[in-house]
């Protein structure tokens, strides 16, 4: 996965949208420039996430975007999406590995120094850390600090993206981490214009670096 870029790394959330608004979403924020896209379905059916799935799929292909499921390998399989990503809760990175084959992307979370090495010596490709700041996900948040997350880039040669309740007026704390990227969900999902909080968003980045 070595031309894998994490820089604008979008995350969705479904919650009070309806299956037509949250795919109009997604190819706004397609077309403001994220570069990989995570469909994260926490409350679905297998059935359910699989319908939903192939349908966003084929709007990041027009896009040529990555397409990352969230947890289940299963989905990702049936789908034929780029990746999966896991968490510390879900399948072990060496499981999820094993199943999707070495072409595929395997995304993890690591709060710690010592989950980032293990994460990437069971194989993850990159590494989301966090949160940074509390979310309004339904996903349970542990905060993590921004010495830790320089720690983690230091600690493994894989990209390193940090993640929760970022925003363009808040990243500036992450300058100086040696971060490939950030992860968005509440600030381009809610957003008015996912389009243009996925370029706002994105070019805030780049004056990080």
């Amino acid at each position: 996965m070595k031309n894998l870029d994490t820089t604008m790394y979008f995350i969705t959330d479904s919650t009070n949208y309806s299956e037509d608004e949250l795919l109009y979403r997604v190819e706004e924020a397609c077309k403001g420039g994220v570069t990989l896209v995570q469909l994260r379905e926490k409350e679905r059916t297998t059935r359910e996430y699989i319908t939903l799935a192939e349908k966003v799929h084929k709007i990041t292909m027009r896009y040529d975007i990555p397409l990352i499921i969230d947890d289940r390998v299963d989905v990702a399989l049936v789908v034929n999406a780029e990746g999966v990503h896991v968490g510390q809760s879900d399948m072990p990175v060496k499981i999820a590995r094993k199943l999707m084959g070495d072409n595929k992307i395997v995304g993890a979370t690591a709060k710690t120094v010592p989950q980032a090495v293990e994460a990437y010596e069971q194989g993850a490709d990159y590494l989301g850390v966090g949160a940074i700041y509390p979310t309004t996900t339904k996903v349970k948040t542990v905060l993590t600090s921004v010495d830790t997350l320089k720690e983690i880039v230091n600690a493994v040669p894989i990209k390193v993206n940090a993640i929760g309740g970022l925003n363009k007026n808040n990243i500036h704390v992450l300058k100086g981490s040696g971060i490939d990227g950030i992860c968005a969900v509440s600030a381009i999902m809610k957003a008015e214009s996912p389009c243009n909080a996925a370029k706002e968003l994105k070019e805030a980045f780049d004056e990080l670096q």
